[in-house]
């Protein structure tokens, strides 16, 4: 249903604050008055002042402007109209990139916070720990272990790896070599292992610690991973939807609000508050229908962030994880004659013709020392390293992003005090604006009296994001059920999104979120690796008004 409208306010405030400020007083007689104000104005605006009146007009040729007598032509009509259409689309892109800021601060200081302060410490603390605890049954078998932080981090970045097989695999070759490094006096060779990694079931030789780590390092990781490509998604859907192009009625809209007061001759007036809100829901109505799942994909962020803030948050998880490993050694090593009965007996026995073995019994009595003091240490009151607090204050703020920008735009730039309503611009003259207030979204314009609607076609590029929304927002609350989040992988499509978000190799890794056939999966690259951003997370972060501040302050110079 396509409903026609037309009036408008002087809403160059949005843009420049000059616009704003008063002009000559507004000068009525009898004779036609002189355009020299207007001149002035639309020069300083960088059009040619050729064909410009001198005076005042007839205005029957105006198409959009009231048909009074005016200073402004055809062409300044057209002209002036556009540039009302580009200053409104710069405010909204300004917007967009003051939050897309805001959130790509925050990915950066979590994703510096989770990869240096945790990961990093947490494989360093491995290595300092289990030299001089394991000796030999660490060092000939490093890589195993720093294969174990490589496949976790690679998982974090985004890539196409399946994290339960990763942690099955790390306890089958600590299995293998544990089992070789037991028994050196034998010789064992590569079919005998394979027998040994098939029976780590019935064996269990690592007690439950295997179950448990699995279990805290697939919820940690998982909420850790979904909640940065929550950050970096919300990003590219603010980006996409503040590039969205106004519509033609938008643009006359905005004309007959922002430049119309300066053809009639009073630059002065200000624009009616309930007009201007108008014309923003009217203009914004299908960035307006973002809210709902914008809302819901915010708290369910907020919900993944509890989870990693909490008692077995990701701090404690990940810096226990060496001493976890030290402990289901120390359960192997302990009862390493019992395993070997089992498996000689299940696997064949082996025949002599390795070197000679020697007893373990000190290195798996410093594992348990070890294990015991760290695992505690782990559990209990320590420094934060990874703060998720100031993007929950973020994604608490952000919710009325997309409803509120109407009366953000419209705020201080509207006329008040005493007797504004009834001098103020409402779209024909200087006089009250009678028409009600409408609703947030398309749905809620049929009725709009300021801007032409058809609310049976919403736009697309609004609707995937909206879309895009709602897949994240599931993803989400897998992650909240400790499901892993199947992203795809991308190594082939690194270009998709063109966000040039994306600087370093890991792109090529990066995830994007498998949407359904009618809507073609987008690729979102992480960020790069930001090693400098420890201080940044501590940062309280700016609330929906505050993120166009900028905007304001811009409106007072022309």
């Amino acid at each position: 249903m396509s409903v026609r409208r037309g009036k408008g306010r002087d809403l160059s405030a949005l843009a420049l604050g000059s616009l704003w400020a008063p002009a000559s007083a507004d000068k009525w007689n009898s004779k036609a008055r002189s355009c020299s104000d207007i001149r002035q104005f639309y020069f300083g605006k960088g059009f040619a002042l050729d064909g410009v009146p001198q005076s005042e007009i007839s205005g029957e040729h105006l198409r959009i402007c009231p048909q009074g007598y005016t200073c402004c032509t055809s062409d300044m009509e057209d002209n002036l109209a556009a540039l009302s259409r580009r200053e409104m689309e710069g405010l909204l892109k300004n917007a967009g990139r003051s939050l897309q800021t805001s959130l790509a601060g925050q990915y950066k200081a979590f994703d510096g916070e989770f990869q240096s302060s945790l990961l990093n410490r947490s494989s360093i603390s491995l290595q300092e720990t289990f030299i001089p605890t394991w000796g030999s049954l660490y060092s000939q078998n490093s890589q195993v272990f720093s294969d174990l932080y490589t496949d976790l981090r690679h998982y974090y970045r985004g890539s196409n790896v399946n994290l339960e097989e990763v942690l099955n695999e790390f306890w089958v070759r600590l299995l293998e070599k544990l089992f070789h490094q037991a028994n050196k006096q034998y010789f064992i060779g590569e079919d005998y292992l394979e027998c040994v990694s098939k029976q780590i079931e019935t064996l269990r030789p690592f007690g439950e610690t295997p179950r448990t780590v699995k279990t805290m390092i697939t919820r940690t990781f998982v909420a850790a991973r979904s909640f940065v490509q929550g950050l970096v998604i919300s990003g590219e859907v603010v980006r996409k939807v503040s590039q969205v192009p106004l519509s033609q009625e938008c643009m006359k809209a905005m004309m007959r609000m922002t430049y119309c007061p300066h053809c009639r001759g009073m630059a002065s007036a200000r624009p009616c508050a309930n007009y201007c809100s108008n014309v923003m829901k009217g203009c914004l109505a299908n960035q307006a229908d973002l809210n709902t799942e914008w809302r819901h994909l915010a708290e369910t962020m907020m919900q993944v962030a509890d989870r990693l803030d909490g008692a077995a948050g990701v701090d404690s998880v990940i810096l226990a994880l060496p001493y976890r490993i030290s402990e289901a050694m120390a359960t192997m090593m302990d009862s390493i004659e019992n395993i070997n009965s089992k498996l000689f007996q299940a696997c064949g026995n082996l025949r002599a013709g390795g070197t000679s073995s020697t007893g373990e019994e000190d290195s798996v009595k410093r594992g348990k020392v070890a294990a015991e003091d760290g695992l505690e240490a782990s559990s209990g009151k320590m420094e934060k390293l990874v703060s998720v607090r100031p993007a929950q204050l973020l994604l608490r703020d952000m919710q009325p992003y997309w409803v509120s920008l109407p009366s953000v735009l419209c705020s201080d730039r509207v006329a008040t005090g005493t007797g504004a309503e009834d001098k103020c611009w409402n779209g024909m003259n200087r006089a009250r604006y009678l028409p009600e207030v409408m609703g947030d979204g398309l749905a809620s314009q049929i009725n709009n009296p300021e801007v032409e609607i058809d609310i049976t076609k919403p736009d697309m590029t609004i609707r995937q994001q909206i879309m895009q929304l709602k897949i994240m927002t599931h993803r989400l609350k897998n992650a909240l059920n400790g499901q892993d989040v199947d992203f795809q992988d991308t190594s082939d499509d690194v270009s998709g999104s063109g966000s040039g978000m994306c600087t370093d190799d890991s792109c090529s890794r990066s995830p994007r979120l498998v949407a359904p056939a009618t809507d073609r999966p987008v690729l979102y690259p992480y960020l790069p690796e930001n090693k400098e951003v420890k201080g940044s997370a501590a940062r309280r972060l700016p609330s929906v008004a505050s993120c166009l501040l900028p905007l304001r302050r811009g409106t007072n110079r022309d």
